[in-house]
């Protein structure tokens, strides 16, 4: 009798799937306030609450890396600054992300790049609130595929400002953010408006 070729153990494809990476222009993540766990243990998934009323444990940016730096010695690590129309965002990779450090060492700003990370919030000892993407892949792309990113991303935005869920993350939301629909609109058109066809 043949053994299988997982050696007879279930299927695990489905246990640990991950969080689907949405798409966020940067001028949305900027002001990402909110971030939290679902649950109570060490383990349980960390989300971010973006100011359109979703929970976001992962991103998927596409920009120019303007600026790369490599910082420490014993515990290397790279951060770079991407800018997409709406702003600028920051990403960093280090040893728990290996191939997002070794992509990042490999790549000359500006480059237009893809990212897919986990977004975090940190405050500085003055009280400045930042955001950063910790990367899980970094990828030179170009301008078709950056362009194709901005549109499909406006569309993701306009969809939450259009069918805000009903949940307790949209009430959440709303009492953090006090939320200008307008204003995104407005971010969202911009966006639109940088691109050249």
């Amino acid at each position: 009798m043949s053994t299988p070729a997982n050696g007879g153990f279930p299927k695990r494809e489905n246990m640990f799937e991950r969080e689907p990476a949405r798409r966020v222009f940067a001028g949305e993540l900027r002001e990402i306030r909110e971030q939290f766990r679902d649950g109570t243990d060490e383990k349980s998934p960390s989300y971010v609450l973006l100011p359109t009323g979703q929970r976001c444990n992962r991103v998927f940016l596409v920009g120019s890396m303007t600026e790369k730096k490599r910082q420490g010695e014993q515990n290397m690590f790279y951060r770079g600054r991407i800018a997409d129309p709406t702003g600028t965002f920051f990403v960093a990779a280090g040893s728990y992300q290996p191939e997002a450090m070794q992509q990042m060492a490999r790549i000359e700003p500006p480059a237009f790049v893809a990212v897919v990370g986990k977004p975090s919030i940190y405050e500085t000892p003055d009280g400045t609130i930042l955001v950063s993407v910790r990367a899980e892949s970094v990828t030179v792309v170009d301008r078709e595929v950056r362009d194709c990113w901005v549109l499909e991303t406006a569309k993701a935005t306009l969809d939450r400002l259009d069918t805000p869920s009903s949940g307790p993350d949209s009430v959440r939301a709303t009492e953090k953010y006090h939320l200008d629909p307008v204003a995104y609109r407005k971010m969202v058109y911009h966006a639109l408006s940088q691109l050249k066809f």
